[in-house]
């Protein structure tokens, strides 16, 4: 079984079926793209992609049905950069449950600007981590940027239920990092491409400089959401601690990608778990979360009063 013994409780009685790990759910837009385009290959784009996604075994562990990760991929499609090659956005998102609820917490809501890729009707899409350039860059670049998201959000969720159980899967995102194709028109993998990129958000996950970010991220979530029905006021001092461990990578090393990136899409839930807390643990949520969570700082002043 996967996450080690604390997970039971999201296990069922029946027996057990090994399945694969994601619940993944692919949609593709192309409303952007000109009408003599023939839609069809982006209905066959989505469904490539959906199974290439759930259909793929992407661990070792087994997995029952009810463990299996939600999550979505919303492809963009922007314009078409020549024959069978588009520009898009990638949007990614993952939620994981909080126990003995029916509530699902963010696990990861953020958009890729840097996704240029070539899609061949009715061809497979094919992933090696052996060999990950092995096929034409632009068609590798679609596999190659897909599965490094799935590892991440295997990571992040791995992360959530033990301490730094997602390394395995932020090493083989590095993996990809390291060995992906590269074109004139491809972007997102390097350090020079921009600051909010497959490229930095691998490293800050790798480097043991913010090895707190793990540590955040398994209190927030294992040591405070899950506990929140048991012991609500002790596991509200756990989320703080999380936010507390993440401060103090945001004061050494300010503007890493890895801070904004938990931050997205947390917001309504920081408050609503603070909503009725202690004057003093609302002052002290709405300082460390403001200084992290620029964008949404007058939020939590005002709401967290």
């Amino acid at each position: 079984m996967k996450r080690l013994a604390n997970i039971f409780f999201f296990l069922i009685l029946f027996h057990s079926i090994e399945a694969q790990e994601l619940n993944a759910k692919v949609n593709v837009v192309y409303a952007q793209i000109s009408s003599n385009v023939d839609k069809r290959v982006f209905q066959n784009l989505q469904t490539s992609l959906q199974n290439f996604i759930n259909k793929r075994k992407w661990t070792n562990d087994n997995f029952e049905s009810n463990e299996k990760i939600e999550c979505s991929f919303l492809l963009n499609l922007q314009s078409v950069v020549e024959s069978n090659v588009y520009k898009a956005t990638l949007t990614v998102q993952a939620a994981r449950p909080v126990y003995n609820t029916s509530y699902v917490s963010p696990l990861i809501n953020f958009i890729d600007n840097d996704f240029v890729f070539r899609f061949v009707e009715f061809q497979p899409i094919e992933f090696n981590e052996n060999r990950i350039a092995g096929t034409e860059p632009l068609a590798a670049n679609l596999a190659a940027t897909i599965a490094f998201y799935v590892n991440i959000i295997l990571g992040l969720d791995y992360d959530s239920f033990s301490p730094k159980g997602g390394d395995p899967f932020f090493q083989k995102a590095n993996l990809i990092v390291n060995a992906a194709p590269e074109g004139r028109s491809i972007s997102g993998w390097r350090a020079f491409d921009g600051q909010r990129n497959r490229y930095w958000l691998s490293e800050n996950l790798q480097n043991s400089k913010y090895a707190q970010v793990h540590d955040a991220i398994y209190t927030y979530y294992r040591k405070g959401l899950d506990q929140m029905l048991a012991n609500e006021k002790e596991a509200r001092t756990q989320i703080i601690q999380a936010l507390n461990f993440l401060s103090v990578v945001h004061a050494e090393t300010p503007n890493l990608m890895i801070i904004p990136f938990f931050f997205q899409g947390r917001s309504d839930e920081i408050i609503r778990t603070f909503s009725k807390s202690t004057t003093q643990e609302k002052s002290q949520v709405a300082e460390l979360s403001g200084k992290m969570d620029i964008t949404n700082a007058s939020r939590y002043n005002t709401e967290l009063k």
